[in-house]
């Protein structure tokens, strides 16, 4: 008769030809965002948040880097209460060592644009849904804006 499902269990497991379901494998540019973050909590309170953002800022190709320049300069001009610090090897600005928002630059997953992030610690609660989230292609005036009163809120 037929092997029950015990039985075929056992002989696929002794097939020297089967091949059992690869584990999922992380995406190399996630592995390495992870290490770093591993890296950035071992550094803990010794780290220099502006110069480690600086060096990651400045490692970025264009044109990642001016916006990202430009943006880090907006978010220090809106909420001076806010200390830039690395996380997960972008950069983002902490209050009492709480992420409130970062940058991650397009560069870093290979995606269209950039995104600048807002953690749940960010106030920017509005009713029942609202972003934390946002796309940059480039910082025009307009955008600069929006973005400085959202920093600002956020950070409030």
């Amino acid at each position: 008769g037929w092997p029950g499902p015990n039985e075929r269990h056992q002989e696929i497991r002794q097939d020297p030809h089967h091949r059992q379901a690869a584990a999922p494998r992380i995406h190399r540019r996630v592995k390495s965002a992870i290490e770093e973050r591993a890296r950035e909590k071992a550094a803990g309170d010794r780290a220099d948040g502006e110069r480690e953002v600086l060096a990651k800022i400045a490692e970025m190709p264009e044109p990642d880097r001016a916006l990202a320049e430009r943006l880090h300069a907006v978010v220090k001009a809106s909420a001076l209460e806010l200390s830039p610090r690395t996380w997960y090897g972008m950069p983002a600005y902490a209050r009492d060592g709480n992420i409130i928002c970062h940058f991650q630059n397009a560069g870093k997953f290979k995606v269209r644009y950039a995104t600048l992030g807002f953690s749940d610690t960010a106030k920017l609660d509005k009713g029942s849904m609202w972003p934390v989230a946002y796309a940059l292609r480039e910082l025009t005036p307009d955008v600069e804006a929006t973005v400085a009163d959202l920093v600002r809120q956020a950070a409030s």
